[in-house]
Protein backbone atom coordinates (compact mmCIF):
# COMPACT_ATOMS: atom_id res chain seq x y z
CA UNK A 1 0.00 0.00 0.00
CA UNK A 2 1.57 3.19 -1.49
CA UNK A 3 2.08 5.90 1.59
CA UNK A 4 0.23 8.61 1.52
CA UNK A 5 2.96 11.92 1.17
CA UNK A 6 1.65 14.68 3.33
CA UNK A 7 0.92 18.38 2.54
CA UNK A 8 3.06 20.62 3.98
CA UNK A 9 0.85 23.62 4.88
CA UNK A 10 1.84 27.02 3.31
CA UNK A 11 1.47 28.24 6.73
CA UNK A 12 3.85 26.23 8.97
CA UNK A 13 7.05 27.98 6.64
CA UNK A 14 9.56 29.09 9.02
CA UNK A 15 11.09 31.88 6.81
CA UNK A 16 10.02 35.53 7.22
CA UNK A 17 10.97 37.94 4.75
CA UNK A 18 10.32 40.94 6.42
CA UNK A 19 12.88 40.43 9.15
CA UNK A 20 14.31 43.38 7.91
CA UNK A 21 12.41 46.16 9.06
CA UNK A 22 13.32 45.12 12.56
CA UNK A 23 16.76 46.28 11.54
CA UNK A 24 15.60 49.01 10.16
CA UNK A 25 13.41 50.58 12.70
CA UNK A 26 16.20 50.16 15.24
CA UNK A 27 18.74 52.08 13.22
CA UNK A 28 15.75 54.96 12.36
CA UNK A 29 15.72 55.16 16.27
CA UNK A 30 19.33 55.32 16.95
CA UNK A 31 19.55 58.12 14.56
CA UNK A 32 16.54 59.69 15.65
CA UNK A 33 18.60 59.66 18.92
CA UNK A 34 21.58 60.79 17.70
CA UNK A 35 20.44 63.91 16.50
CA UNK A 36 18.64 64.51 19.59
CA UNK A 37 21.53 63.85 21.04
CA UNK A 38 23.09 66.71 19.05
CA UNK A 39 20.13 69.28 18.85
CA UNK A 40 20.22 69.42 22.80
CA UNK A 41 24.25 69.87 23.61
CA UNK A 42 24.18 72.37 20.43
CA UNK A 43 22.67 74.51 23.05
CA UNK A 44 23.87 73.82 26.14
CA UNK A 45 21.76 73.70 29.47
CA UNK A 46 22.23 72.42 32.54
CA UNK A 47 19.13 71.18 33.82
CA UNK A 48 18.08 69.91 30.28
CA UNK A 49 21.07 68.05 29.93
CA UNK A 50 20.62 66.43 33.02
CA UNK A 51 17.09 65.36 32.27
CA UNK A 52 18.09 64.45 28.38
CA UNK A 53 21.21 62.06 30.34
CA UNK A 54 18.64 60.26 33.05
CA UNK A 55 16.29 59.82 29.49
CA UNK A 56 18.74 58.37 27.68
CA UNK A 57 19.90 55.72 30.22
CA UNK A 58 16.48 54.58 31.15
CA UNK A 59 16.53 53.61 27.46
CA UNK A 60 19.27 52.74 26.44
CA UNK A 61 21.15 50.78 29.98
CA UNK A 62 18.05 49.17 31.25
CA UNK A 63 18.13 51.69 34.08
CA UNK A 64 21.85 51.08 35.37
CA UNK A 65 23.09 54.07 36.45
CA UNK A 66 26.69 55.35 35.27
CA UNK A 67 28.60 58.01 37.02
CA UNK A 68 27.63 61.37 36.10
CA UNK A 69 30.29 63.68 34.23
CA UNK A 70 29.98 67.00 36.79
CA UNK A 71 30.42 69.56 34.48
CA UNK A 72 29.18 69.10 30.72
CA UNK A 73 31.50 70.40 27.84
CA UNK A 74 30.49 74.13 27.55
CA UNK A 75 29.82 74.51 23.48
CA UNK A 76 29.18 78.06 23.74
CA UNK A 77 31.88 80.40 22.65
CA UNK A 78 31.73 83.69 24.92
CA UNK A 79 31.96 86.88 22.27
CA UNK A 80 34.98 89.03 22.85
CA UNK A 81 34.59 92.84 22.13
CA UNK A 82 37.20 94.53 20.63
CA UNK A 83 37.51 98.20 21.95
CA UNK A 84 38.67 100.78 19.46
CA UNK A 85 41.67 102.21 19.74
CA UNK A 86 41.12 106.43 20.07
CA UNK A 87 43.92 108.06 18.58
CA UNK A 88 44.63 111.48 20.05
CA UNK A 89 44.12 114.18 17.70
CA UNK A 90 44.40 116.93 20.43
CA UNK A 91 43.31 120.67 19.16
CA UNK A 92 45.27 123.53 19.80
CA UNK A 93 43.34 124.52 23.25
CA UNK A 94 44.46 121.42 24.44
CA UNK A 95 47.59 120.97 22.96
CA UNK A 96 48.03 124.72 25.30
CA UNK A 97 46.77 123.36 28.39
CA UNK A 98 49.73 120.77 28.13
CA UNK A 99 52.03 123.11 26.94
CA UNK A 100 52.37 126.11 29.12
CA UNK A 101 53.57 128.58 26.25
CA UNK A 102 56.03 130.72 26.89
CA UNK A 103 54.77 135.14 26.83
CA UNK A 104 57.13 135.34 23.66
CA UNK A 105 55.72 132.94 21.61
CA UNK A 106 51.99 134.45 23.12
CA UNK A 107 53.17 137.88 22.07
CA UNK A 108 53.78 136.34 18.64
CA UNK A 109 50.58 134.96 17.93
CA UNK A 110 48.99 138.52 18.65
CA UNK A 111 51.37 139.31 16.14
CA UNK A 112 49.81 137.06 13.48
CA UNK A 113 46.64 138.30 14.45
CA UNK A 114 47.35 141.62 13.13
CA UNK A 115 49.07 140.90 10.23
CA UNK A 116 46.45 138.56 8.85
CA UNK A 117 43.74 141.98 9.78
CA UNK A 118 46.14 144.01 8.05
CA UNK A 119 46.09 141.43 4.88
CA UNK A 120 42.50 142.04 4.78
CA UNK A 121 42.52 145.75 5.26
CA UNK A 122 44.75 146.07 2.30
CA UNK A 123 43.64 143.59 -0.41
CA UNK A 124 40.03 143.89 0.36
CA UNK A 125 39.33 144.48 -2.84
CA UNK A 126 40.71 141.11 -3.83
CA UNK A 127 39.07 139.32 -1.58
CA UNK A 128 35.78 140.37 -1.97
CA UNK A 129 36.39 139.30 -5.87
CA UNK A 130 37.30 136.09 -4.65
CA UNK A 131 40.59 136.45 -5.83
CA UNK A 132 42.13 136.32 -2.70
CA UNK A 133 41.06 134.98 0.74
CA UNK A 134 43.19 134.86 4.25
CA UNK A 135 42.91 132.28 6.60
CA UNK A 136 44.20 132.68 10.05
CA UNK A 137 45.49 129.42 12.32
CA UNK A 138 47.57 130.43 15.83
CA UNK A 139 50.91 130.02 14.40
CA UNK A 140 50.26 130.78 10.67
CA UNK A 141 48.64 132.63 8.35
CA UNK A 142 47.90 131.29 4.93
CA UNK A 143 47.37 133.90 2.07
CA UNK A 144 46.00 131.69 -1.04
CA UNK A 145 46.03 133.97 -4.05
CA UNK A 146 44.60 132.57 -7.47
CA UNK A 147 46.61 131.80 -10.20
CA UNK A 148 44.24 133.80 -12.48
CA UNK A 149 45.69 137.05 -10.25
CA UNK A 150 48.95 137.05 -10.64
CA UNK A 151 49.74 134.72 -14.29
CA UNK A 152 48.54 133.93 -17.49
CA UNK A 153 47.25 130.54 -18.26
CA UNK A 154 50.63 128.41 -18.87
CA UNK A 155 52.83 130.94 -18.10
CA UNK A 156 55.46 131.97 -15.32
CA UNK A 157 55.49 135.80 -15.84
CA UNK A 158 54.39 137.68 -13.46
CA UNK A 159 51.31 139.67 -15.18
CA UNK A 160 51.17 143.73 -14.82
CA UNK A 161 48.20 143.55 -12.80
CA UNK A 162 50.03 141.01 -9.67
CA UNK A 163 52.84 143.42 -9.17
CA UNK A 164 51.24 145.72 -6.91
CA UNK A 165 49.39 142.71 -5.02
CA UNK A 166 52.64 142.02 -3.96
CA UNK A 167 53.91 144.78 -3.34
CA UNK A 168 51.03 145.23 -0.96
CA UNK A 169 51.98 142.00 0.40
CA UNK A 170 55.56 142.53 0.87
CA UNK A 171 55.11 145.82 2.84
CA UNK A 172 52.82 143.97 5.58
CA UNK A 173 55.48 141.04 5.97
CA UNK A 174 58.51 143.66 5.89
CA UNK A 175 58.41 144.27 9.46
CA UNK A 176 58.46 140.64 10.76
CA UNK A 177 61.17 138.10 11.20
CA UNK A 178 59.18 135.28 9.72
CA UNK A 179 59.89 132.60 7.52
CA UNK A 180 57.52 133.01 4.16
CA UNK A 181 56.79 129.41 2.26
CA UNK A 182 55.50 130.46 -1.47
CA UNK A 183 54.11 127.29 -2.81
CA UNK A 184 52.55 126.54 -6.21
CA UNK A 185 49.43 124.70 -6.81
CA UNK A 186 47.79 123.54 -10.28
CA UNK A 187 44.35 121.98 -11.48
CA UNK A 188 44.28 118.50 -12.49
CA UNK A 189 44.70 119.34 -16.39
CA UNK A 190 47.77 117.79 -17.44
CA UNK A 191 50.78 119.90 -19.45
CA UNK A 192 53.26 118.22 -21.67
CA UNK A 193 55.99 121.36 -22.89
CA UNK A 194 59.13 121.70 -23.69
CA UNK A 195 59.38 124.07 -20.63
CA UNK A 196 57.09 122.57 -18.29
CA UNK A 197 56.89 118.74 -18.92
CA UNK A 198 54.40 118.51 -15.57
CA UNK A 199 52.31 120.67 -13.44
CA UNK A 200 55.18 119.75 -11.21
CA UNK A 201 57.67 122.18 -12.98
CA UNK A 202 54.82 124.90 -13.64
CA UNK A 203 53.47 125.01 -10.14
CA UNK A 204 57.78 125.44 -8.80
CA UNK A 205 58.65 127.79 -11.37
CA UNK A 206 55.49 130.29 -10.66
CA UNK A 207 56.31 129.49 -7.02
CA UNK A 208 60.17 130.80 -7.64
CA UNK A 209 58.37 133.67 -9.85
CA UNK A 210 56.51 134.89 -6.73
CA UNK A 211 59.71 134.58 -4.31
CA UNK A 212 62.00 136.68 -6.43
CA UNK A 213 59.14 139.50 -6.75
CA UNK A 214 59.55 139.28 -3.02
CA UNK A 215 63.06 139.47 -2.73
CA UNK A 216 62.71 142.60 -5.17
CA UNK A 217 60.85 144.48 -2.32
CA UNK A 218 63.42 143.92 0.10
CA UNK A 219 62.26 140.59 1.81
CA UNK A 220 64.99 138.68 3.01
CA UNK A 221 65.63 135.28 1.08
CA UNK A 222 66.82 133.54 3.92
CA UNK A 223 62.99 133.90 4.81
CA UNK A 224 61.88 133.04 1.78
CA UNK A 225 61.59 128.93 0.06
CA UNK A 226 59.82 128.16 -2.86
CA UNK A 227 57.47 124.68 -3.05
CA UNK A 228 55.98 123.47 -5.95
CA UNK A 229 53.06 120.87 -5.29
CA UNK A 230 51.13 120.45 -8.70
CA UNK A 231 47.39 119.50 -8.53
CA UNK A 232 47.65 116.77 -5.38
CA UNK A 233 46.35 119.42 -3.27
CA UNK A 234 42.94 120.45 -4.42
CA UNK A 235 40.84 123.03 -2.60
CA UNK A 236 37.58 122.40 -5.05
CA UNK A 237 36.51 119.90 -7.21
CA UNK A 238 38.91 119.32 -10.33
CA UNK A 239 35.63 118.06 -12.42
CA UNK A 240 33.83 120.95 -12.08
CA UNK A 241 35.46 124.61 -14.13
CA UNK A 242 34.59 126.72 -10.73
CA UNK A 243 36.79 124.11 -9.08
CA UNK A 244 39.83 123.67 -11.22
CA UNK A 245 39.64 127.95 -11.49
CA UNK A 246 39.85 127.76 -7.51
CA UNK A 247 42.29 124.94 -7.68
CA UNK A 248 44.91 127.14 -9.97
CA UNK A 249 46.54 129.26 -6.77
CA UNK A 250 49.93 130.22 -5.10
CA UNK A 251 49.72 130.43 -1.20
CA UNK A 252 51.85 132.60 0.94
CA UNK A 253 52.25 130.60 4.39
CA UNK A 254 53.43 133.02 7.23
CA UNK A 255 54.69 130.59 9.55
CA UNK A 256 55.40 131.09 13.43
CA UNK A 257 58.93 131.32 14.33
CA UNK A 258 58.72 128.55 16.74
CA UNK A 259 57.18 126.04 13.80
CA UNK A 260 59.68 127.57 11.16
CA UNK A 261 62.53 125.18 9.87
CA UNK A 262 64.87 127.77 9.92
CA UNK A 263 65.51 130.97 11.34
CA UNK A 264 65.53 129.44 14.94
CA UNK A 265 67.57 126.85 16.45
CA UNK A 266 66.26 124.16 18.87
CA UNK A 267 67.02 125.99 21.69
CA UNK A 268 65.26 129.02 20.74
CA UNK A 269 62.47 127.29 19.99
CA UNK A 270 62.32 125.60 23.32
CA UNK A 271 62.69 128.82 25.14
CA UNK A 272 59.54 130.16 22.67
CA UNK A 273 57.33 127.07 24.07
CA UNK A 274 58.89 127.40 27.15
CA UNK A 275 59.54 123.19 27.06
CA UNK A 276 63.13 121.37 27.66
CA UNK A 277 65.18 121.59 24.19
CA UNK A 278 66.45 117.73 22.84
CA UNK A 279 70.05 119.72 23.60
CA UNK A 280 69.01 119.78 26.95
CA UNK A 281 68.19 116.30 27.63
CA UNK A 282 71.24 115.07 26.33
CA UNK A 283 73.64 117.32 29.11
Amino acid sequence: MARKRRRRNPLDRSDNHERWLISYADFVTLLFAFFVVMYSISSVNNKKYEMLSDALEGAFLGGHKVQKIKDPIEVEEKLTTIKPIILENPSTEELQKKIELSEEILKERRELQLISEQFEDVLQPYIENDLIEVKKNDFWIELEMNSELLFLSGETELSKKAIPVLKKVAEVIRVIPNAVNVEGHTDNVPIDTVEFPSNWDLSSARATTVVRELQSDKISPQRLSAIGYGEFHPVADNNTVEGRFKNRRVVLVLMSQAFARYGMNDQQRAELLNIKSSTDSLQ
